[in-house]
Protein backbone atom coordinates (compact mmCIF):
# COMPACT_ATOMS: atom_id res chain seq x y z
CA UNK A 1 0.00 0.00 0.00
CA UNK A 2 2.35 2.39 -1.25
CA UNK A 3 1.86 6.17 -1.10
CA UNK A 4 0.35 6.53 2.66
CA UNK A 5 1.38 9.80 3.86
CA UNK A 6 3.51 9.90 7.11
CA UNK A 7 0.76 11.74 9.26
CA UNK A 8 -1.91 10.73 11.65
CA UNK A 9 -3.59 7.51 9.99
CA UNK A 10 -7.07 7.65 9.58
CA UNK A 11 -9.00 4.69 10.98
CA UNK A 12 -9.56 3.70 7.09
CA UNK A 13 -5.92 3.39 6.11
CA UNK A 14 -5.72 0.61 9.31
CA UNK A 15 -8.70 -0.75 8.09
CA UNK A 16 -7.44 -1.07 4.30
CA UNK A 17 -4.77 -2.78 5.01
CA UNK A 18 -6.34 -5.19 7.16
CA UNK A 19 -8.41 -5.48 4.27
CA UNK A 20 -5.68 -6.96 2.44
CA UNK A 21 -4.53 -9.62 5.10
CA UNK A 22 -1.61 -7.18 6.76
CA UNK A 23 -1.29 -8.11 10.66
CA UNK A 24 2.13 -7.31 11.54
CA UNK A 25 4.18 -4.23 10.35
CA UNK A 26 7.84 -5.08 9.76
CA UNK A 27 10.15 -1.62 9.69
CA UNK A 28 13.86 -2.04 9.13
CA UNK A 29 17.08 0.01 9.32
CA UNK A 30 20.70 -0.68 7.96
CA UNK A 31 23.08 -0.12 9.84
CA UNK A 32 26.89 0.39 9.01
CA UNK A 33 28.40 -2.96 8.89
CA UNK A 34 25.08 -3.97 6.17
CA UNK A 35 23.04 -5.27 8.81
CA UNK A 36 19.32 -5.05 8.28
CA UNK A 37 17.91 -4.70 11.76
CA UNK A 38 14.36 -5.00 12.22
CA UNK A 39 11.59 -4.64 14.88
CA UNK A 40 7.67 -5.73 14.33
CA UNK A 41 4.58 -4.21 15.57
CA UNK A 42 0.65 -5.14 15.49
CA UNK A 43 -0.93 -2.98 12.77
CA UNK A 44 -3.12 -1.12 15.25
CA UNK A 45 0.33 0.33 16.62
CA UNK A 46 1.66 1.65 12.82
CA UNK A 47 0.99 5.10 14.04
CA UNK A 48 3.16 4.94 16.66
CA UNK A 49 5.93 3.45 14.61
CA UNK A 50 5.75 6.39 12.53
CA UNK A 51 5.67 8.85 15.29
CA UNK A 52 6.96 9.43 17.67
CA UNK A 53 8.78 5.84 16.74
CA UNK A 54 10.22 2.84 18.36
CA UNK A 55 13.16 3.21 21.08
CA UNK A 56 16.51 2.14 20.12
CA UNK A 57 19.81 1.82 21.73
CA UNK A 58 22.88 3.78 20.11
CA UNK A 59 24.59 0.66 19.74
CA UNK A 60 22.35 -0.46 16.75
CA UNK A 61 24.67 1.62 14.53
CA UNK A 62 28.00 -0.78 15.36
CA UNK A 63 26.65 -4.10 15.67
CA UNK A 64 29.04 -6.43 14.02
CA UNK A 65 28.75 -9.23 11.51
CA UNK A 66 29.92 -11.95 13.36
CA UNK A 67 26.44 -11.85 15.67
CA UNK A 68 27.87 -11.16 18.98
CA UNK A 69 30.48 -8.21 18.34
CA UNK A 70 29.41 -4.82 19.60
CA UNK A 71 31.98 -1.75 19.07
CA UNK A 72 31.30 0.26 22.08
CA UNK A 73 32.29 4.04 21.78
CA UNK A 74 31.49 7.27 23.41
CA UNK A 75 28.09 8.21 21.41
CA UNK A 76 27.44 4.15 20.49
CA UNK A 77 27.29 2.71 24.69
CA UNK A 78 24.53 1.39 26.93
CA UNK A 79 23.47 5.03 27.73
CA UNK A 80 20.97 6.71 25.88
CA UNK A 81 17.91 6.23 23.13
CA UNK A 82 16.53 6.80 20.01
CA UNK A 83 13.83 6.60 17.95
CA UNK A 84 13.49 4.06 14.79
CA UNK A 85 10.73 6.35 12.83
CA UNK A 86 8.98 4.19 9.96
CA UNK A 87 8.67 6.05 6.79
CA UNK A 88 4.78 5.40 5.79
CA UNK A 89 5.06 6.74 1.94
CA UNK A 90 7.28 3.80 1.56
CA UNK A 91 5.00 0.74 3.05
CA UNK A 92 4.43 -1.82 1.03
CA UNK A 93 2.47 -5.32 1.70
CA UNK A 94 4.86 -8.20 1.59
CA UNK A 95 2.16 -11.20 1.75
CA UNK A 96 1.20 -13.52 4.19
CA UNK A 97 -0.11 -11.09 7.12
CA UNK A 98 2.99 -8.90 6.77
CA UNK A 99 3.76 -5.64 5.39
CA UNK A 100 7.34 -3.44 5.27
CA UNK A 101 8.34 0.29 5.74
CA UNK A 102 11.91 1.49 5.90
CA UNK A 103 13.20 3.80 8.75
CA UNK A 104 14.96 5.99 9.90
CA UNK A 105 16.77 7.15 13.13
CA UNK A 106 16.44 10.28 15.16
CA UNK A 107 17.27 11.75 18.52
CA UNK A 108 14.47 11.74 21.42
CA UNK A 109 13.09 15.29 20.12
CA UNK A 110 12.53 14.33 16.71
CA UNK A 111 15.86 15.47 15.27
CA UNK A 112 17.72 13.63 12.30
CA UNK A 113 19.92 11.23 13.97
CA UNK A 114 23.83 11.89 12.45
CA UNK A 115 24.53 8.36 12.67
CA UNK A 116 21.28 7.12 10.53
CA UNK A 117 22.36 5.96 7.07
CA UNK A 118 18.94 7.13 5.45
CA UNK A 119 19.58 10.08 6.99
CA UNK A 120 22.98 11.00 4.84
CA UNK A 121 21.70 9.80 1.62
CA UNK A 122 18.26 12.10 2.11
CA UNK A 123 21.65 15.10 3.12
CA UNK A 124 23.18 14.34 -0.27
CA UNK A 125 20.22 14.19 -2.17
CA UNK A 126 19.07 17.49 -0.79
CA UNK A 127 22.74 19.09 -2.21
CA UNK A 128 22.44 17.40 -5.34
CA UNK A 129 19.08 19.26 -5.28
CA UNK A 130 20.41 22.61 -3.70
CA UNK A 131 22.73 22.83 -6.85
CA UNK A 132 20.07 22.49 -9.04
CA UNK A 133 20.82 18.30 -9.99
CA UNK A 134 18.38 15.29 -9.95
CA UNK A 135 20.09 11.82 -9.50
CA UNK A 136 18.41 8.77 -10.34
CA UNK A 137 19.89 5.14 -9.19
CA UNK A 138 19.70 1.60 -10.09
CA UNK A 139 20.82 -1.42 -8.15
CA UNK A 140 22.31 -4.91 -9.30
CA UNK A 141 21.66 -7.55 -6.52
CA UNK A 142 24.05 -10.51 -7.36
CA UNK A 143 23.57 -13.34 -4.17
CA UNK A 144 23.91 -17.40 -4.44
CA UNK A 145 21.94 -19.62 -3.22
CA UNK A 146 23.12 -22.14 -1.04
CA UNK A 147 21.44 -24.95 1.69
CA UNK A 148 20.23 -23.46 5.08
CA UNK A 149 23.53 -24.23 6.75
CA UNK A 150 25.36 -21.99 3.92
CA UNK A 151 26.58 -25.38 2.35
CA UNK A 152 27.15 -25.49 -1.76
CA UNK A 153 24.33 -26.79 -3.00
CA UNK A 154 24.31 -29.32 -6.35
CA UNK A 155 25.34 -27.45 -9.71
CA UNK A 156 25.97 -30.11 -12.25
CA UNK A 157 24.06 -28.77 -14.74
CA UNK A 158 25.43 -24.81 -13.90
CA UNK A 159 26.36 -22.88 -16.98
CA UNK A 160 27.43 -19.34 -17.35
CA UNK A 161 23.88 -17.11 -17.62
CA UNK A 162 22.77 -20.78 -18.34
CA UNK A 163 19.21 -21.60 -18.99
CA UNK A 164 19.54 -24.48 -16.48
CA UNK A 165 19.78 -22.32 -14.12
CA UNK A 166 16.34 -20.56 -14.18
CA UNK A 167 15.18 -24.48 -15.05
CA UNK A 168 16.83 -25.78 -11.72
CA UNK A 169 15.27 -23.17 -9.93
CA UNK A 170 12.39 -21.73 -12.03
CA UNK A 171 9.94 -21.73 -8.88
CA UNK A 172 12.16 -19.87 -7.29
CA UNK A 173 12.59 -17.42 -10.05
CA UNK A 174 8.76 -17.23 -10.70
CA UNK A 175 7.84 -16.84 -7.06
CA UNK A 176 10.83 -14.13 -6.63
CA UNK A 177 9.48 -12.10 -9.47
CA UNK A 178 5.78 -12.40 -8.38
CA UNK A 179 6.36 -11.10 -5.38
CA UNK A 180 8.22 -8.76 -5.98
CA UNK A 181 5.04 -7.27 -8.70
CA UNK A 182 2.85 -7.70 -5.67
CA UNK A 183 5.10 -5.28 -3.73
CA UNK A 184 5.38 -2.99 -6.31
CA UNK A 185 9.10 -3.76 -7.47
CA UNK A 186 9.61 -2.97 -10.80
CA UNK A 187 12.31 -5.89 -12.21
CA UNK A 188 14.27 -5.30 -14.81
CA UNK A 189 15.85 -8.09 -14.89
CA UNK A 190 16.83 -11.17 -13.33
CA UNK A 191 18.83 -14.33 -14.77
CA UNK A 192 21.57 -16.69 -13.79
CA UNK A 193 25.11 -15.37 -13.23
CA UNK A 194 28.65 -16.41 -13.47
CA UNK A 195 29.06 -18.01 -10.71
CA UNK A 196 27.78 -21.74 -9.63
CA UNK A 197 23.74 -21.22 -8.36
CA UNK A 198 24.48 -17.20 -8.37
CA UNK A 199 21.65 -14.72 -9.90
CA UNK A 200 21.65 -10.98 -10.54
CA UNK A 201 18.48 -8.89 -10.08
CA UNK A 202 18.81 -5.55 -11.58
CA UNK A 203 16.31 -3.11 -9.92
CA UNK A 204 15.17 -0.15 -12.26
CA UNK A 205 16.13 3.65 -11.96
CA UNK A 206 14.35 5.66 -8.60
CA UNK A 207 15.44 8.80 -6.88
CA UNK A 208 18.24 7.85 -4.58
CA UNK A 209 16.84 7.06 -1.13
CA UNK A 210 13.42 4.94 -2.73
CA UNK A 211 16.03 2.86 -4.62
CA UNK A 212 18.11 2.02 -1.56
CA UNK A 213 15.11 1.28 0.08
CA UNK A 214 13.77 -0.90 -2.91
CA UNK A 215 17.27 -2.75 -2.18
CA UNK A 216 16.01 -3.51 1.42
CA UNK A 217 13.26 -5.08 0.22
CA UNK A 218 14.57 -7.01 -2.51
CA UNK A 219 16.59 -8.73 0.12
CA UNK A 220 14.14 -9.40 2.15
CA UNK A 221 11.57 -11.19 -0.55
CA UNK A 222 14.23 -12.94 -2.22
CA UNK A 223 15.40 -14.57 1.58
CA UNK A 224 11.65 -15.00 2.46
CA UNK A 225 11.05 -17.17 -1.30
CA UNK A 226 14.34 -18.95 -0.12
CA UNK A 227 13.26 -20.59 2.53
CA UNK A 228 10.28 -21.78 1.30
CA UNK A 229 12.52 -24.28 -0.93
CA UNK A 230 14.73 -24.98 1.72
CA UNK A 231 17.72 -22.23 0.71
CA UNK A 232 19.30 -19.44 1.79
CA UNK A 233 20.38 -16.55 -0.32
CA UNK A 234 24.42 -15.60 0.87
CA UNK A 235 25.00 -11.94 -0.10
CA UNK A 236 28.63 -12.53 1.31
CA UNK A 237 30.96 -10.31 -1.30
CA UNK A 238 32.88 -14.01 -1.63
CA UNK A 239 30.62 -16.98 -0.88
CA UNK A 240 32.94 -19.50 -1.01
CA UNK A 241 37.23 -18.74 -1.40
CA UNK A 242 38.23 -19.12 -4.86
CA UNK A 243 34.73 -18.70 -6.65
CA UNK A 244 32.71 -16.22 -8.00
CA UNK A 245 32.41 -12.95 -5.98
CA UNK A 246 28.85 -11.20 -5.89
CA UNK A 247 28.65 -7.71 -6.52
CA UNK A 248 26.16 -4.37 -5.75
CA UNK A 249 27.40 -2.06 -8.52
CA UNK A 250 24.96 1.08 -8.86
CA UNK A 251 24.10 2.83 -12.02
CA UNK A 252 23.53 6.51 -11.57
CA UNK A 253 22.46 9.05 -13.75
CA UNK A 254 21.72 13.13 -13.56
CA UNK A 255 20.06 15.76 -14.81
CA UNK A 256 19.72 19.52 -14.31
CA UNK A 257 16.44 20.82 -15.34
CA UNK A 258 15.48 18.09 -16.97
CA UNK A 259 19.40 18.23 -19.41
CA UNK A 260 20.97 15.32 -18.90
CA UNK A 261 24.62 15.63 -17.66
CA UNK A 262 25.86 12.26 -19.37
CA UNK A 263 24.90 12.84 -23.07
CA UNK A 264 24.70 15.92 -25.11
CA UNK A 265 27.78 17.62 -24.99
CA UNK A 266 31.12 18.46 -26.07
CA UNK A 267 33.15 16.51 -23.62
CA UNK A 268 34.43 12.73 -23.70
CA UNK A 269 32.08 10.76 -24.64
CA UNK A 270 29.47 13.22 -25.63
CA UNK A 271 29.48 14.26 -21.65
CA UNK A 272 28.59 17.51 -20.35
CA UNK A 273 31.45 19.59 -18.58
CA UNK A 274 29.28 18.65 -15.57
CA UNK A 275 29.15 15.44 -16.24
CA UNK A 276 32.63 14.50 -16.71
CA UNK A 277 33.72 16.37 -13.34
CA UNK A 278 30.70 14.41 -11.84
CA UNK A 279 32.33 10.82 -13.12
CA UNK A 280 36.44 12.33 -12.30
CA UNK A 281 34.85 13.04 -8.71
CA UNK A 282 34.40 9.63 -8.36
CA UNK A 283 37.47 8.34 -9.78
CA UNK A 284 39.36 11.15 -7.82
CA UNK A 285 37.42 9.52 -4.63
CA UNK A 286 37.71 5.95 -5.09
CA UNK A 287 40.17 4.75 -2.55
CA UNK A 288 39.37 6.80 0.28
CA UNK A 289 35.53 5.49 -0.65
CA UNK A 290 36.40 1.74 -0.71
CA UNK A 291 35.45 1.78 2.92
CA UNK A 292 32.41 1.88 3.09
CA UNK A 293 31.52 0.75 -0.75
CA UNK A 294 33.83 -2.70 0.04
CA UNK A 295 35.33 -2.13 3.34
CA UNK A 296 33.79 -5.67 5.07
CA UNK A 297 36.67 -8.32 6.01
CA UNK A 298 35.66 -10.26 3.04
CA UNK A 299 35.93 -7.68 0.55
CA UNK A 300 39.19 -7.69 -0.66
CA UNK A 301 39.06 -11.67 -1.76
CA UNK A 302 36.69 -10.22 -4.47
CA UNK A 303 38.93 -6.97 -5.50
CA UNK A 304 41.12 -8.64 -8.29
CA UNK A 305 41.92 -8.00 -11.62
CA UNK A 306 39.63 -10.56 -14.42
CA UNK A 307 36.70 -10.82 -11.81
CA UNK A 308 34.81 -7.96 -13.41
CA UNK A 309 35.14 -6.59 -10.11
CA UNK A 310 36.08 -3.04 -10.92
CA UNK A 311 39.39 -3.47 -9.70
CA UNK A 312 40.81 -1.01 -11.83
CA UNK A 313 40.64 2.57 -11.09
CA UNK A 314 39.59 3.84 -14.26
CA UNK A 315 36.83 4.36 -16.34
CA UNK A 316 35.74 3.10 -20.13
CA UNK A 317 32.58 3.20 -22.37
CA UNK A 318 30.93 -0.41 -21.61
CA UNK A 319 34.72 -1.62 -19.97
CA UNK A 320 33.06 -4.26 -17.24
CA UNK A 321 37.34 -4.19 -15.89
CA UNK A 322 37.15 -0.70 -15.12
CA UNK A 323 35.96 0.26 -11.50
CA UNK A 324 33.42 2.96 -13.73
CA UNK A 325 31.53 1.67 -16.31
CA UNK A 326 29.81 4.19 -18.77
CA UNK A 327 26.74 3.21 -21.17
CA UNK A 328 26.16 5.65 -23.59
CA UNK A 329 23.08 6.80 -24.52
CA UNK A 330 21.30 4.56 -27.60
CA UNK A 331 17.91 2.65 -28.31
CA UNK A 332 19.18 -0.18 -27.08
CA UNK A 333 19.68 1.99 -23.62
CA UNK A 334 16.05 3.38 -22.92
CA UNK A 335 17.29 5.02 -19.35
CA UNK A 336 19.99 7.41 -21.48
CA UNK A 337 23.56 7.81 -21.02
CA UNK A 338 24.81 6.83 -17.10
CA UNK A 339 27.52 5.06 -15.20
CA UNK A 340 27.94 2.46 -13.17
CA UNK A 341 30.22 1.72 -10.15
CA UNK A 342 31.45 -1.53 -10.20
CA UNK A 343 33.36 -1.94 -6.60
CA UNK A 344 30.55 -1.86 -4.63
CA UNK A 345 29.29 -5.14 -2.86
CA UNK A 346 26.89 -6.54 -0.84
CA UNK A 347 28.47 -5.84 2.47
CA UNK A 348 28.27 -2.30 2.12
CA UNK A 349 25.20 -0.34 3.43
CA UNK A 350 23.01 0.55 -0.31
CA UNK A 351 22.15 4.20 1.65
CA UNK A 352 25.66 5.07 2.59
CA UNK A 353 27.00 3.66 -0.96
CA UNK A 354 24.54 5.43 -2.37
CA UNK A 355 25.30 8.71 -0.24
CA UNK A 356 28.89 8.48 -1.30
CA UNK A 357 28.68 8.04 -4.76
CA UNK A 358 26.71 10.43 -5.38
CA UNK A 359 28.47 13.25 -2.76
CA UNK A 360 31.65 11.84 -4.89
CA UNK A 361 29.72 12.97 -8.21
CA UNK A 362 28.78 16.36 -7.02
CA UNK A 363 32.31 17.48 -5.30
CA UNK A 364 34.12 16.79 -8.34
CA UNK A 365 31.20 19.38 -10.11
CA UNK A 366 31.96 21.84 -7.37
CA UNK A 367 35.20 21.47 -8.03
CA UNK A 368 35.57 21.17 -12.01
CA UNK A 369 38.02 17.99 -12.06
CA UNK A 370 39.46 17.16 -14.85
CA UNK A 371 38.41 13.93 -16.27
CA UNK A 372 41.08 11.37 -17.36
CA UNK A 373 41.54 9.62 -20.39
CA UNK A 374 39.25 7.15 -20.83
CA UNK A 375 40.50 3.30 -20.53
CA UNK A 376 39.23 1.59 -23.82
CA UNK A 377 40.80 -1.93 -23.26
CA UNK A 378 40.96 -4.16 -20.78
CA UNK A 379 43.60 -2.53 -18.57
CA UNK A 380 45.26 -5.86 -17.70
CA UNK A 381 46.25 -6.70 -21.61
CA UNK A 382 48.24 -3.26 -21.17
CA UNK A 383 51.87 -3.31 -19.36
CA UNK A 384 52.16 -1.94 -16.20
CA UNK A 385 54.39 0.79 -17.62
CA UNK A 386 51.53 1.79 -19.71
CA UNK A 387 49.17 1.47 -17.18
CA UNK A 388 51.56 4.15 -15.28
CA UNK A 389 51.65 6.45 -18.02
CA UNK A 390 47.42 6.67 -17.97
CA UNK A 391 47.12 6.50 -14.70
CA UNK A 392 45.57 3.26 -14.10
CA UNK A 393 46.30 1.76 -10.77
CA UNK A 394 44.60 -1.50 -9.77
CA UNK A 395 42.99 -0.97 -6.60
CA UNK A 396 43.92 -1.92 -2.78
CA UNK A 397 42.58 -5.01 -1.15
CA UNK A 398 44.19 -4.55 2.07
CA UNK A 399 41.79 -3.41 4.47
CA UNK A 400 43.54 -1.87 7.31
CA UNK A 401 45.04 0.26 4.27
CA UNK A 402 41.67 0.97 2.90
CA UNK A 403 40.22 2.22 6.41
CA UNK A 404 43.07 4.75 7.29
CA UNK A 405 42.23 5.99 3.55
CA UNK A 406 38.43 6.54 5.00
CA UNK A 407 39.41 7.53 8.28
CA UNK A 408 41.82 10.45 6.87
CA UNK A 409 39.59 11.19 4.14
CA UNK A 410 38.23 14.72 4.64
CA UNK A 411 35.94 14.65 1.71
CA UNK A 412 34.35 11.72 2.65
CA UNK A 413 34.16 12.83 6.55
CA UNK A 414 32.38 16.14 4.65
CA UNK A 415 29.83 14.42 2.18
CA UNK A 416 28.80 11.32 5.11
CA UNK A 417 29.37 13.03 8.26
CA UNK A 418 32.01 12.36 11.13
CA UNK A 419 29.53 9.93 12.95
CA UNK A 420 28.85 7.59 9.89
CA UNK A 421 32.32 7.66 9.07
CA UNK A 422 34.07 6.70 12.64
CA UNK A 423 30.99 4.04 12.82
CA UNK A 424 32.02 2.21 9.82
CA UNK A 425 35.47 2.31 10.58
CA UNK A 426 34.59 1.11 14.11
CA UNK A 427 32.86 -2.26 12.81
CA UNK A 428 35.00 -2.81 9.81
CA UNK A 429 38.06 -2.56 12.19
CA UNK A 430 36.66 -5.16 14.85
CA UNK A 431 36.55 -7.28 12.03
CA UNK A 432 39.73 -6.78 10.58
CA UNK A 433 40.94 -7.10 14.51
CA UNK A 434 39.14 -10.37 14.98
CA UNK A 435 39.31 -12.08 11.65
CA UNK A 436 42.04 -10.14 9.39
CA UNK A 437 44.15 -13.44 10.07
CA UNK A 438 42.05 -16.28 9.21
CA UNK A 439 42.85 -18.19 5.98
CA UNK A 440 40.44 -17.47 2.75
CA UNK A 441 38.33 -20.81 3.54
CA UNK A 442 38.14 -19.71 6.85
CA UNK A 443 36.49 -16.28 6.56
CA UNK A 444 34.29 -17.18 3.75
CA UNK A 445 32.49 -19.80 5.66
CA UNK A 446 32.38 -18.03 9.00
CA UNK A 447 30.62 -14.66 7.10
CA UNK A 448 28.58 -16.73 4.28
CA UNK A 449 25.45 -15.79 5.76
CA UNK A 450 26.31 -12.51 7.45
CA UNK A 451 24.43 -10.17 5.57
CA UNK A 452 21.80 -12.72 4.44
CA UNK A 453 17.56 -12.26 5.71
Amino acid sequence: MAGMAAKPLAAAAIAQLEADGVATLIGTVVNPAGLIHAKTVPLRRMGSFAEPGLGASPVWHVFAIDQTGIVFGESTGVVGDQRIRIDLGALRILGDGFAWAPGSFYTQDGAPDPYCARGALRRVSQRLADAGISALVGHEIEFVLVGPDGARLPAHLWAQYGLAGVLEHEGFVRDVTAAANASGVAIEQFHPEYGANQFEISLAPQPPVAAADHVTLMRIIVGRVARTYGMRASLSPVPFAGSVGSGAHQHFSLTRDDVPLFSGGDGPVGMTADGASAVAGVLNGLTEAQGVLSGSVVSGLRMAPGHWSGAYACWGTENREAAVRYLTRGDANPYGAHVEVKIIDPSANPYLASATILGLALDGMTRGLGLPAEVAVDPSSLSQTARAEVGVTVLPTDQTAILDALGASATMRDILGDAVVDAVIAVRRYEQEHYGGLDPDAVTEKFRLAWSV
